[in-house]
């Protein structure tokens, strides 16, 4: 709800702080008080249009504030905190209006747009009167507020979750058709590139096994040579190196036999001999291994040739070459797959049609049933707020194709006086017109996910037992959601939960409007003076203080 509201030089008001309480806020006051001037600050901002001409005379800037209390909205806290607006269970909203254009908008202490600001605002307030911020000038707001009478918002959302998810598949459905050429071009492509690879028969460590093979291969006759020069030395005959070694072992092993320390150097020697022995047979052995086999370097450079110009289309190496591959592999599982995702897709459209068919049929029976409700409840509504013959009515467009709100929109339609035919409701109803409508809507349906509503002129024309009966039913709107209602009638203002006195007061030569916040004999003594204007008597007093009883009592 709307708890505070500051305003700085704004047309006649240099200064004023006004708290609100939950329940039934009258405004009442003279004509030219600064009532209107008050709702000109709602209507700031609420993201109304902005104006140099409102800033106060001698001032370069207007500023208005408005604190908000959301504890009891936690819907709507979660909402601007998804919008990225953390407000703890209150908002501030700050608007500034410079002479120089320069105008500000603040949210919860930072700075935002006139955009932002008018759409955060419309969970907020809804204001009912000669303004801008008109749910019911709002066409498209119609069948939200028919569904709201007639108990079909659930039935709403539930075809609007299925018509989301026929548009989803629609579209998933236009994107793979507008692909399809593309679709196969690529399809070619990654066909071609699977198989050349899959062809190859890569495996890793394939590269560095050909390369030590053509080494070998590419090198034979001096391996060869190498390999035999070695085995000779060490073992081709007694001049070799493990015969002079065999004779010097013998040597020691004589020696030793005289001096026991040269035993350990005979068994080193041993030692020595039996690798060295080792390694000249593995040099036999290698040695006749090795052959020429030109026919195999050719194939090792062809395959090594392949694997090169894998390497120049596909990756750096092997590694790289097969991740690509798996990589094509599996989009080309889903390219195939396109013609069995077109056939579910497309028996998924149909399937969610039938649906939608099925569920509009229901919302469209449910709201032709509502509005006809609808229709007998405005008008005895109407009745009891001095509009005896107004006619309500709703107009349906039926859609050929669904909308994510039904098959139809609607448009209320609407005449206030004998003989005319209804016309769109935004186009006939007046300010005042337009707060009894809403006054007599909120009586047949006064649920809202806005917490704050202002009644503004909704008394024009209502004198006699009818003032009390707007009396009523503003208080019966204001048990479920705060409402600030600007008055002249004193059958109103008495049922009034906070009484709030606009007047003007004049000080160095400067009028400016103030607030004064009534209580006891203060707000009876301002019925009484609704009731007998600046002439007030005893027989005055007591009449308002009879009007003030008998609200407390209804």
């Amino acid at each position: 709800m709307l708890r505070e509201l500051q305003i700085s030089n704004l047309a006649i008001i240099d200064k004023l702080h006004v708290e609100f309480q939950p329940g039934l806020n009258i405004l009442t006051g003279e004509t030219g008080a600064g009532k209107s001037i008050i709702i000109d600050a709602v209507n700031l901002i609420l993201g109304g249009r902005a104006s140099s001409e409102l800033i106060r005379s001698g001032a370069e800037e207007a500023s208005v504030e408005a604190l908000f209390d959301l504890t009891e909205r936690p819907a709507l806290a979660k909402s601007l905190a998804e919008s990225g607006i953390e407000c703890d269970g209150e908002l501030l909203v700050r608007r500034v209006v410079s002479r120089g254009g320069k105008n500000r908008v603040f949210i919860s202490g930072g700075l935002a747009t006139t955009a932002m600001l008018a759409e955060i605002s419309r969970g907020l307030i809804n204001i009912y009167g000669q303004h801008d911020s008109q749910t019911l000038l709002k066409i498209d707001q119609h069948l939200r507020l028919l569904d709201g009478f007639a108990g079909s918002l659930k039935m709403r959302e539930e075809f609007q979750a299925r018509f989301e998810a026929y548009q989803k598949a629609r579209g998933e459905l236009e994107a793979l058709e507008q692909g399809e050429r593309e679709a196969a071009r690529r399809l070619d492509l990654l066909s071609f590139q699977n198989e050349e690879i899959v062809a190859a028969k890569l495996y890793l460590g394939e590269e560095e096994e050909l390369a030590e093979e053509r080494g070998r291969l590419a090198h034979g006759e001096k391996l060869l040579s190498a390999s035999q020069q070695a085995f000779d030395a060490l073992y081709g005959d007694d001049a070799a190196l493990l015969g002079r070694l065999r004779r010097v072992i013998g040597s020691i092993a004589e020696v030793s036999a005289i001096d026991r320390n040269l035993a350990p150097v005979c068994d080193n020697l041993e030692g020595a001999y039996a690798q060295l022995e080792d390694a000249s047979l593995t040099l036999r052995d290698y040695a006749a291994g090795v052959e020429a086999d030109p026919g195999r370097l050719e194939q090792l450079d062809d395959r090594i040739d392949a694997i090169n110009k894998l390497k120049r289309k596909y990756g750096a190496d092997i590694a790289e070459i097969l991740s690509y591959q798996e990589g094509i592999a599996a989009e080309l599982a889903g390219l195939t797959g396109r013609e069995e995702t077109r056939d579910h897709l497309t028996a998924e459209i149909a399937s969610l049609k039938d649906e939608l068919t099925r569920l509009g049929k229901r919302l469209t029976d449910a709201r032709r049933k509502g509005a006809a409700g609808l229709k007998e409840g405005m008008e005895r509504e109407l009745a009891e707020l001095a509009m005896k013959h107004a006619v309500f009515e709703t107009s349906f467009e039926p859609l050929a194709e669904p909308r994510a709100y039904g098959f139809e929109r609607a448009e209320f339609l609407f005449s206030p006086n004998p003989g005319e035919p209804p016309r769109p409701l935004a186009k006939v109803a007046s300010g005042g017109e337009l707060s009894r409508l809403m006054l007599a809507l909120k009586q047949l349906h006064p649920e809202s996910e806005v917490p704050t509503l202002i009644f503004d002129e909704v008394d024009t024309g209502i004198g006699g037992a009818t003032s009390a009966l707007v009396g009523v039913k503003l208080k019966k709107v204001a048990g479920a959601q705060q409402v600030l209602a600007i008055t002249h009638l004193p059958q109103v203002a008495a049922f009034a939960d906070q009484h709030l006195r606009v007047e003007k007061a004049v000080s160095d030569g400067r009028t400016s409007t103030c607030v004064q916040r009534l209580e006891g004999e203060g707000r009876v003594a301002e019925v009484a003076r609704m009731l007998g204007g600046a002439k007030i008597t005893e027989k005055t007093l007591e009449h308002a203080r009879e009007l003030i009883q008998e609200a407390a009592t209804c």
